[in-house]
């Protein structure tokens, strides 16, 4: 490695923190420092389980000279107020998914950090594993020809079957658009480039939802966004999407996710993951049949996490920020742009764009 690691502090200590320490374990790029939770004693647990050197109080952290970045951790309706601490104390920021849970608050956060010289991260950082990265390879040596179309679709019967403490997903900030939706809007950006409209329909067929998962099997709690997401995004290029996520969906044998060209159909893999899982299948206009493609790119010690790491390099060298903050707000536009659209009943024209990332060259990143 060419540069000294980039120094890491940890904001909330849940059950998503895990990979984020271990990513400062496996790459040499970041080095985790601190880490912080409004309870101390769980942040104390993590930093003993992880070898962390501090565990802290949120604003100690953020006074702390020692961190660079803060990776915010906390629950999605809390990103912007948190991302926006961290910068007016002079961190950059890395932050999951979304951004914040409106547009006006994830416009402040980047507005934040350009008027302090600052960068911003933003999850998911699955695109950068070699399934996504193979299927871009695919569409941008042509082998699918100019590309028309994709459907992207995700569902479940909602996460108070497994989740422990569900509540966040079906507050402001949740509902399976923005918690599964950048996942595949994410991937979508990179495959296709930048959207230009989008138009929305939603529903939310309950007010209350029943946990059955323990340890709160029986408790009830209320439901603040739409659970059933669907939408129809057309892309800078002139290709359409459509895109499906729902917490409202029993069982479904519908494909995840396909990209569709002049020349081809491309079964892209789950967004949800790095390698390639469960596969890359491709169906030329020749009339053969469908084959799989081999996932071929060399990206060593690849996992959550890697987000951080592309952002490291991006503040030490030259290095094309992939996870960058202009990417996630123009998830989040697209996200907000589709339930405005439901709730209008007209088509919404984006006030945002941004850069196709470029691919991401083999080798990246360095693993310990």
């Amino acid at each position: 490695m060419e540069f000294d690691p980039v120094s890491v502090g940890v904001v909330g200590c849940g059950a998503i923190s895990d990979v984020y320490f271990e990513a400062g374990e496996r790459f040499d790029a970041i080095e985790t420092v601190a880490c912080a939770d409004i309870d101390r004693e769980r942040a104390r647990a993590k930093a003993d389980e992880h070898g962390v050197p501090r565990a802290c109080g949120v604003d100690e952290l953020f006074d702390d000279p020692a961190v660079e970045v803060a990776v915010v951790l906390t629950p999605p309706a809390v990103h912007a107020e948190v991302a926006l601490d961290a910068l007016r104390a002079g961190k950059h920021v890395y932050t999951e998914k979304p951004l914040a849970a409106t547009r006006e608050a994830g416009a402040e956060i980047l507005e934040t950090a350009d008027a302090a010289g600052l960068r911003v991260g933003v999850a998911p950082d699955t695109v950068l594993g070699t399934g996504i990265q193979s299927c871009r390879d695919v569409v941008d040596d042509g082998t699918i020809g100019r590309p028309v179309g994709a459907v992207a679709s995700w569902s479940s019967p909602g996460h108070e079957r497994w989740h422990p403490n569900p509540d966040l997903y079906y507050e402001t900030g949740g509902g399976p658009l923005f918690d599964m939706g950048p996942y595949y809007l994410t991937a979508l950006v990179h495959l296709l480039g930048p959207v230009r409209s989008v138009a929305g329909a939603t529903e939310t067929p309950h007010d209350t939802r029943e946990i059955t998962s323990e340890p709160r099997h029986g408790e009830t709690i209320d439901v603040e966004v739409p659970t059933h997401e669907t939408g129809v995004v057309t892309f800078e290029s002139g290709a359409t999407g459509t895109l499906l996520t729902s917490f409202d969906v029993q069982a479904s044998e519908l494909s995840g996710f396909e990209v569709y060209g002049t020349e081809g159909t491309l079964s892209v893999t789950d967004p949800n993951e790095f390698d390639g899982a469960p596969r890359v299948h491709l169906r030329e206009a020749d009339g053969g049949e469908w084959r799989e493609l081999p996932v071929e790119r060399d990206h060593p010690g690849q996992g959550r996490g890697l987000g951080v790491v592309d952002m490291a390099r991006a503040l030490r060298t030259d290095w094309d920020h992939r996870t960058s903050g202009a990417v996630g707000y123009h998830v989040l536009d697209v996200m907000a742009g589709l339930r405005e659209s439901a709730a209008d009943a007209e088509y919404v024209d984006l006030s945002s764009t941004c850069e196709r990332p470029e691919p991401l060259p083999d080798g990246f990143p360095e693993a310990r």
